[in-house]
């Protein structure tokens, strides 16, 4: 998924972890956990874009957990 330049994307060996999804710019990385949104680690993007990007995912959620569950639970 992209959305505003942000690709949003999952690495396929983490099925084991609890549903997440990963959003990469400009060389810069951070990982949200999902149900419920939060940053899930120290992310090079300033608080107030980090702020910005949970409220993202929290608006396609839901698609982003039929995805995970889609990729991860065949």
């Amino acid at each position: 998924m992209r959305v505003h330049g942000y690709r949003f994307f999952f690495y396929s060996n983490e099925g084991s972890e609890p549903p997440h999804v990963h959003v990469e710019h400009s060389g810069m990385t951070a990982k949200f956990w999902l149900s419920p949104v939060k940053l899930a680690t120290r992310s090079a993007f300033g608080e107030r874009e980090s702020r910005r990007l949970e409220r993202v995912i929290e608006r396609d959620e839901v698609r982003i957990l039929e995805a995970w569950h889609e990729y991860f639970d065949r």
